[in-house]
């Protein structure tokens, strides 16, 4: 991913965030000349039993994964193969109404996370619930109403010969934060103000992201600009 120094994230827990709290990931892998490439949206989690390991860093972090067994993504994973799960946080569109100057040109803020890694496929029925159980446990505690699984588990044991589980350890991470930090202050807060006033609920939660960044001093000018269409 090509990420321009400016809108990289100012501390490496930004990464980290933005995977627990987005963790549909978008899993991409080669696959071979005749049927690859293969993309899987699937959800991810941090494994808990080595979350404390790296703590606010994703480089080097094991994640747990799950799919379908009857994808033909899964056959196609080898252990010791290579995987980039892609993350994308809060978004949404800038109109050039917000930044009161001429000329201007549109643009979209966005948040996402690229993590390269290697993957570990998991071959033990138990292990596999334990992927299972770990990520409603973390997907209820965060996302859901705390919703007990216990009569559900043997229900769970039903359905493994269908889920392919796995394990992945984070070799690289990128993290693109474009957030207007190429605009200068006064332009940036515009439209911080704008998404944060909005019904719409993305424009909101970049918003809440855009109040993360470090301010700049009043007057202070803004990074050299990007050229239009060429950021991403």
């Amino acid at each position: 991913m090509f990420v321009p120094s400016f809108y990289r994230e100012p501390d490496a827990s930004w990464m980290v965030d933005l995977v627990r709290g987005n963790p549909l990931a978008l899993a991409v892998s080669n696959g071979s000349p005749e049927d690859g490439p293969f993309a899987t949206h699937l959800p991810v989690i941090f494994d808990p039993a080595r979350s404390g390991d790296r703590p606010g860093e994703l480089q080097g972090a094991t994640l747990l994964g799950h799919m379908n067994r009857a994808n033909p993504h899964w056959p196609a994973l080898q252990t010791g193969g290579i995987l980039l799960l892609t993350f994308t946080g809060p978004h949404s569109y800038v109109s050039p109404t917000v930044y009161e100057k001429t000329p201007a040109a549109p643009t979209w803020n966005f948040t996402a996370v690229h993590a390269r890694g290697v993957v570990e496929k998991i071959d033990s029925t138990e292990e596999t619930l334990d992927v299972v159980k770990a990520t409603v446990r973390a997907y209820e505690g965060e996302f859901g109403d705390g919703w007990d699984m216990t009569e559900s588990v043997d229900y769970f044991r039903k359905i493994l010969p269908a889920v392919g589980a796995f394990r992945f350890t984070v070799t690289r991470a990128e993290g693109m934060f474009k957030l207007s930090q190429e605009q200068p202050a006064e332009v940036r807060e515009r439209v911080r103000e704008s998404f944060e006033q909005s019904a719409c609920r993305y424009k909101r939660e970049t918003a809440g992201l855009m109040s993360r960044l470090p301010r700049p001093a009043p007057g202070a000018p803004a990074p050299e600009a990007p050229v239009p269409g060429l950021t991403r």
